[in-house]
Formats: C-alpha cells, structure tokens, sequence
C-alpha cells in the first residue's frame, strides 16, 4: 500500500471499485491537470474568458474548451511557463495584489506588463521575469 495521501486515495478507489478502467483513470487525471493550469491563472491574475482568449490569440470559444478539457498540447510550454509565473507569484505575493501587479507596465519589462508580454506570447520572458522579481539572493549579495 502506498503511503501518501493521494496514494491512499488511489488504493480505496480501486480497492472500493475494482471493474475501474486504469486507462480511464489515467485519461481523467491527465485531463484534470490540464484544467487545472488555466482555471488556477485566471483565477489568480483575476482573467476573464476574453483576457485569456486575447492573451493567447484565440476565440472565447476556443478558452471555454479548454476550462473544460484542457488546453491542447501545442499550447502546454506557454501554459507551463505562466504556471510556473503564478506559483512564484502566489507564493511572495498576497494573492488580491496579484492582479494589479500583473497589469503593471514596469520599466524591466521594457514599459509593458507581465499581461502584455504574454499576450505577445512571450510566455517564458514573463517567467523569467517574474523569477528575476523574487530573486532575493542577488538582491542581498
């Protein structure tokens, strides 16, 4: 048996329902996780479905599919990166300033926001960004 708690869970469930198809499960996780990402950076960066839709080029369609099935493959590296810039941002920021700060033109970002940089679609400039605002170690030294 396995000893973390989402392994725990995992042994009830296919203890509790043992016809469960394995793929089945894995199928809906994968789906989860998906969804997950971009619930959690619209929530965070307070974006409607046409922020999102703006930000990545696309139709307000196109976002609704993905807040229900995930977003597709060609878009996972953007969405990692701006994940990564949300936890970063979760973890040393209160989360109702968060919003503000990722409206804010700031003179390192060349006078454009974190929002406008990824609706550039410069996703990862926004990650390196953001790491470069909590890098305390250099601020120090």
């Amino acid at each position: 048996m396995t000893t973390t708690t989402a392994g725990r869970a995992v042994d009830r469930l296919l203890r509790d329902h043992r016809d469960l198809d394995l793929d089945d499960l894995a199928a809906e996780l994968d789906r989860r996780r998906r969804v997950a990402g971009i619930r959690h950076l619209m929530e965070v960066w307070d974006l409607s479905l046409a922020d999102v839709a703006t930000m990545f080029g696309v139709s307000r369609q196109a976002v609704s599919k993905w807040v229900a099935v995930g977003v597709p493959a060609e878009r996972a590296p953007a969405m990692a990166d701006l994940a990564a810039a949300t936890d970063l941002l979760v973890r040393h920021l209160r989360r109702d300033r968060i919003p503000a700060v990722v409206r804010r033109a700031a003179p390192a970002l060349g006078d454009r926001s974190l929002l406008a940089l990824a609706a550039d679609g410069r996703a990862a400039e926004v990650l390196a960004a953001t790491r470069s605002m909590f890098a305390f170690e250099r601020a120090n030294g």
